[in-house]
């Protein structure tokens, strides 16, 4: 049974820092000996995880597992929300497709996901320690409130000790946190115990007797002032990062093409690390001649964003690209949209389709969604760990040779010439300078990202991925600390 209250943080916007804090604040309590886990109730966002038993979950909540140093398991997130077009979004519910809450409007959708939601929270409460709780948006938006199963409802069902996080980069902090508490009732009113003010630049001082203020206005004390840090921690559902090609002849650019319901962009946050490497966002068509490799992404929706390459130009951009001998990598989505054709007998996106024709491949959308952690054998050297989240079936042709076989009881004999391999349980494959996987984080393994980069011409030394982010988690870690905001807490 939990030995304190559960700690939650609310944010007065999204993308006010309420994955990041909860990330480091995880880790500051398992440093201080303290059995610390993450919960979110819901999470919108196509960047998702794999658990060990085979659920999915929320990348932000699969981080912060890590930060606390648990097993990732899906009642970490319960409800997981995976939009694949603009007003249409696939529900996962503990960490599986839930297809009869898919088609439930949303307006009915509380009284079903409530009682699931609850289950999970006190499993987790009577597990831990402590339980750190991140919402979601803002819990001021009032049009939500009546059917909220991730602010406020969550906080008075296990009588949370709140904390209201601003961020002050973008300006108007005060206003932010006053209107949002204004926007509670006394009785969540008096579960905050305390603002945040996060992403700070600058001389403390320059605040003035501003949060003496705000404590006036409301009773709550600002507990932090959390600096404006960089780091390496994934965001939580979208793409944040920007760069522009570099034509100095010494870095090796790579086009990361973002296409509409791209997802897990974070298992390439690797490449932002290596010196010398510089991934590009490419959004919109223009010229793929001057970079070293191109990478297509996973996808919720494989044929809206083969759909959309076209549209655009970027299509021709990438068959141009290929034909000229440039690297391709897709993953997932990705690699299906690079193959003959997408077949999808049981519409479950937007019909036939025919790919792009780089990678001899075909694909088939299947109602069943696999999600599983695998071991793969790379043809071309070890075993790489990564995980699938994919509802296709793929059956290469005669021009595609298997680059990853997936591992299984009878594979002992897995390390012959790849044209002699048992194919049917292949997981990637390539076509001269094509390749193209269903294994997410494939980018994580330190051997295969050396030797891919290599193959493009770089002359760098990459380095454990993990360790990096283990290393990374304690320098949030120790910042929060710094800051004093829990330094009256008997944690531990």
């Amino acid at each position: 049974m939990s030995k304190y209250r559960p700690i939650m943080i609310m944010g007065c916007t999204s993308d006010a820092g309420k994955s990041f804090l909860s990330a480091g604040i995880c880790r500051l309590f398992s440093n201080r000996g303290v059995r610390v886990t993450p919960f979110k109730a819901q999470n919108m966002s196509n960047n998702a995880a794999v658990t060990p038993d085979g659920g999915e979950i929320g990348r932000a909540q699969y981080l912060q597992a890590l930060a606390a140093r648990v097993t990732p398991q899906v009642s970490m997130n319960p409800v997981l929300l995976k939009p694949s077009s603009d007003t249409f979004s696939q529900v996962i519910v503990n960490g599986k497709y839930d297809p009869e809450i898919t088609k439930t409007v949303w307006m009915e959708r509380m009284p079903k996901l409530w009682p699931i939601v609850c289950n999970a929270l006190h499993s987790l409460i009577h597990e831990y320690d402590l339980v750190i709780i991140e919402g979601a948006g803002s819990p001021a938006e009032i049009n939500l409130r009546q059917r909220d199963i991730v602010n406020m409802s969550v906080a008075l069902e296990c009588q949370a000790d709140v904390y209201l996080v601003s961020d002050i980069d973008r300006g108007g902090s005060f206003a932010h946190l006053l209107g949002t508490f204004m926007c509670f009732s006394p009785k969540e009113q008096t579960l905050v115990k305390g603002f945040v003010l996060n992403k700070f630049r600058g001389d403390p001082k320059l605040l003035g007797d501003a949060m003496e203020w705000l404590e006036k206005q409301t009773g709550v004390p600002t507990v932090a002032i959390v600096p404006m840090l960089p780091h390496r921690l994934a965001e939580e559902d979208a793409l944040h990062h920007h760069s522009s090609l570099k034509k100095d002849g010494k870095t090796i650019n790579i086009a990361l093409i973002a296409y509409p319901y791209a997802s897990n962009f974070d298992e390439f946050d690797p490449l932002l690390d290596e010196k010398g490497i510089n991934l590009v966002p490419v959004r919109e068509r223009e010229s793929l001649d001057d970079y070293d490799a191109i990478i297509l992404p996973g996808s919720k929706n494989t044929a809206a964003s083969l759909h959309y390459l076209r549209h655009s130009g970027l299509a021709a951009e990438i068959t141009q690209a290929a034909r000229r001998g440039k690297m391709i990598l897709g993953i997932c989505g990705g690699m299906q949209l690079l193959g003959q054709e997408l077949r999808d007998p049981h519409n479950l996106e937007d019909g036939d389709m025919t790919g792009l024709g780089l990678l001899d491949v075909s694909t088939e959308l299947l109602p069943h969604k696999i999600t599983q952690q695998c071991t793969v054998q790379w043809v071309n050297g070890g075993k790489l760990q990564g995980y699938e989240i994919h509802h296709g079936h793929t059956i290469a042709g005669n021009h595609a040779k298997v680059h990853l076989l997936g591992l299984s009881n009878n594979s002992a004999n897995i390390m012959k010439k790849a044209e002699k391999l048992d194919t049917s349980n292949a997981l990637g494959w390539q076509q001269a300078n094509v390749i193209g996987v269903y294994l997410h984080d494939l980018l994580k393994n330190t051997a295969y990202r050396q030797t891919w980069l290599q193959s493009i011409g770089w002359q760098g030394q990459s380095v454990d991925w993990e360790a990096i982010m283990d290393a990374e988690l304690d320098h949030v870690a120790a910042q929060i600390e710094a800051t004093g905001w829990f330094k009256d807490k008997n944690l531990g």
